[in-house]
């Protein structure tokens, strides 16, 4: 399941379905893309185009690509419009413009969630499920999990109980190189943010859940919230600590 999802959405891999719809054209996308599309749609849309599946050129530009050169060219490409770029519903994408889709930032939060359901199709009641920073708790006690300090790995900021559903987090901490450059770019400008190091976002699925973390990044969490079920938390590079009114959780002083 996990090579199937790769090979569907994997910009890095040169035979994935995300890579060969990258020339101007009508193609079709694993099934998957049926939930990921809405899900992007309304987050390119409540982040003014800041958190756009159409990114992957504005990394690769700063040397974030296949070959993780690290290496950055002059100055920022911001992503192209959506209406300019693509036309994608469900699984039928129409590119109007060379381009690859990135779906990182809510991908791997859907494969959890499928991992999860395959597990629940295969008897097995319970399960906690760790992608790096998306984690999916079903049918077992509580979990405590300590909420990463993004300055002093070795530390945590804070803990909160995950009964069930799901808890994701973004910092801009884990892919960076270079002066100020990271994975997390507004697509807007094609500059990464610095103004948030680092958020978590709970909620049902793994899928929604990493997609807000990543929103975060963009606008608050009351303009996510006219939307989506969540509690997040965020932390600003000046060091404060925000977190939403419903947030069961604990954050150290």
């Amino acid at each position: 399941m996990v090579e199937d999802y790769d090979r569907g959405f994997s910009r890095f891999r040169s035979d994935s379905a995300v890579r060969r719809a990258a020339l101007p054209g009508q193609h079709e996308l694993p099934g998957p893309a049926a939930q990921l599309e809405p899900l992007y749609r309304s987050l390119y849309r409540l982040t003014s185009g800041a958190m756009t599946p159409l990114v992957a050129e504005s990394l690769e530009h700063l040397g974030y690509g296949a070959e993780y050169s690290l290496r950055p060219g002059p100055g920022f490409h911001a992503a192209p419009a959506w209406s300019d770029a693509i036309d994608w519903r469900g699984t039928s994408l129409q590119t109007k413009l060379p381009v690859v889709l990135d779906l990182g930032g809510a991908g791997k939060g859907q494969l959890v969630d499928l991992i999860g359901d395959e597990l629940a199709a295969l008897g097995i009641p319970g399960s906690v499920i760790d992608a790096s920073g998306d984690l999916r708790v079903r049918g077992l006690p509580a979990e405590r999990v300590a909420l990463e300090h993004p300055y002093a790995p070795e530390q945590a900021i804070g803990v909160v109980e995950l009964v069930s559903g799901a808890l994701c987090g973004s910092a801009s901490n884990r892919r960076a190189w270079g002066d100020g450059l990271h994975h997390v770019l507004d697509g807007a400008t094609g500059k990464p943010v610095q103004t948030v190091v680092a958020s978590w976002a709970m909620a049902e699925s793994a899928m929604l859940a990493d997609g807000l973390a990543t929103a975060l990044f963009f606008v608050d969490h009351d303009v996510l919230a006219t939307e989506f079920d969540f509690a997040s938390v965020r932390v600003f590079s000046d060091g404060r600590a925000e977190t939403s009114a419903n947030f069961n959780g604990e954050i150290f002083q």
